[in-house]
């Protein structure tokens, strides 16, 4: 499917502060439509009040955000959110609920509960499901599940909205490794299908590059660098970002560029403490090569 041209998201000068304390400071930022980004710093950068600030969640002290070039404030809040749904960081779970109940939740913006579920309805919710590995799981009590099951059951309301823009904060919370790649690898497969357009903040800077278009590094409130992972995974970037010295390499599979630590961004651990390591891997990639 070929990508929407255009901008799905911009924040204008955008200014927000909770009481007295800045947290965006003056930020402007153009989301590509159809294209998946991903927004990285360290803690308390901003991420997800830049995110909930896109999804017109957060008071703002200046500035506008703007959907598809216009107005977010232009939008009538079903309107909205047929066009743009949020997965939050942290969400309290409703008593009594099984996971497909949950789910239905995020049709709400399609006529509200006392029309029912249509068959349309139902059918969003059963993708959702699937996407998410949980269809064997509808009928279980959400408050029975793990913390990464529930993520997931997050996951599954959000896509069953069903809206072109989807923003998520830090996703692959509570997931082991195997569920991690799971749900990254569904989600790019729904932005190339559908040309969906996805903003996720997520703190693994390989995985970030290896499942984004565009990466957004952020620090004190404000932007250091935006532009494609093979750019922003460059060391001064990094260095600048996260205050870390970094060294950018080639995945040994099919040399996708990542980065890793520099010996003197690890204290304690000396350069002969990590030569096996080093030696395994170039071992390793040897291997994948043959």
């Amino acid at each position: 499917m070929m990508k929407t041209v255009g901008t799905a998201l911009a924040a204008r000068a955008l200014t927000v502060a909770y009481r007295e304390q800045l947290v965006l400071d003056g930020l402007d930022l153009t989301i590509k439509a159809g294209r998946v980004t991903a927004l990285c710093g360290p803690n308390g950068c901003g991420k997800s009040t830049l995110l909930r600030s896109l999804a017109g969640l957060q008071p703002l002290r200046s500035g506008r955000i703007e959907v598809n070039g216009a107005p977010l404030a232009s939008y009538r809040r079903r309107e909205l959110a047929r066009l743009l749904t949020m997965l939050a960081q942290f969400n309290q779970i409703p008593a009594g609920l099984t996971v497909r109940e949950l789910v239905a939740y995020g049709r709400y913006a399609y006529g509200g509960w006392l029309r029912g579920l249509t068959h349309s309805d139902q059918a969003a919710i059963d993708e959702a499901l699937a996407v998410s590995g949980l269809a064997a799981a509808a009928g279980r009590d959400v408050a029975a599940l793990s913390g990464g099951e529930r993520q997931r059951v997050w996951i599954a309301m959000a896509l069953a909205q069903q809206a072109a823009i989807v923003l998520l904060d830090e996703p692959t919370t509570y997931l082991d490794i195997h569920h991690q790649l799971d749900i990254l690898h569904q989600l790019r497969r729904l932005n190339r299908e559908r040309g969906l357009t996805i903003v996720w903040v997520l703190h693994d800077l390989n995985q970030a590059a290896a499942f984004s278009d565009d990466m957004v590094l952020m620090r004190g409130g404000r932007i250091v660098a935006q532009g494609t992972p093979d750019a922003m995974l460059e060391p001064h970037h990094l260095q600048q970002t996260f205050g870390v010295k970094m060294l950018k390499i080639a995945h040994p599979q099919n040399g996708a560029p990542m980065c890793v630590p520099a010996y003197d961004a690890l204290p304690g651990l000396a350069p002969a403490g990590i030569a096996p390591l080093r030696e395994a891997g170039a071992s390793a990639g040897k291997d994948l090569a043959a």
